[in-house]
């Protein structure tokens, strides 16, 4: 998501500024007090004139971000589900390449995308190495997401942006794929200079 908003937020009995960022699974607040508030732990979400209301844990938060509260709200109550960010809806047809995800697997085939060896719409490649990037050179044709290990030093972002771009490839997009693995998604330069 990545919305954010300069403002006040009312917590621990006091009045902070600073900047409140929505972000995909998370309210992040950094400054005079630094708050990282995941969605899962919210009891309570609701707004009033202007204001994003809060619970979580033990505690509250009235965030004072005017206009963008019941946005805000709905993406905190409605957040995108994995197959949303990823832009795959039924009909998509889709090619994996690496390990298969079977909780993937399971998800595309229950929203009505297929898995496709020709013509797919989107192009999955499962990296858990430097060395299986190699296959991103054969993936040039269109859209392509690289599903990588998060924080783990055998392969870190810079190496699968790296990889893309040395094949004519411009990375676009990132997206939570999973609590163990992220995904970067690539187009062809070319069909980015188009959009």
């Amino acid at each position: 998501m990545g919305q954010e908003r300069n403002c006040s937020v009312e917590t621990r009995g006091r009045t902070y500024q600073g900047k409140a960022l929505l972000e995909t699974s998370e309210i992040i607040f950094r400054g005079e007090v630094r708050l990282k508030i995941p969605f899962q732990g919210m009891t309570r979400v609701e707004t009033r004139d202007g204001k994003l209301c809060v619970d979580f844990g033990n505690e509250s938060a009235i965030f004072h971000i005017g206009d963008a509260a019941e946005k805000w709200a709905s993406k905190i109550l409605n957040p995108p589900s994995r197959l949303d960010k990823l832009g795959i809806k039924d009909g998509t047809r889709i090619r994996w390449i690496g390990p298969v995800d079977e909780d993937f697997k399971r998800e595309i085939e229950k929203c009505g995308a297929k898995i496709a060896r020709a013509a797919p719409d989107l192009t999955f490649l499962r990296a858990e190495s430097k060395a299986d990037l190699d296959r991103v050179g054969e993936l040039t044709a269109g859209p392509v997401w690289v599903i990588y290990p998060k924080g783990v030093k055998i392969i870190r972002e810079q190496d699968v942006i790296d990889a893309g771009r040395a094949v004519g490839l411009t990375d676009i997009k990132v997206a939570s794929f999973s609590t163990t693995h992220t995904g970067l998604k690539f187009v062809p330069r070319v069909a980015k200079a188009a959009k």
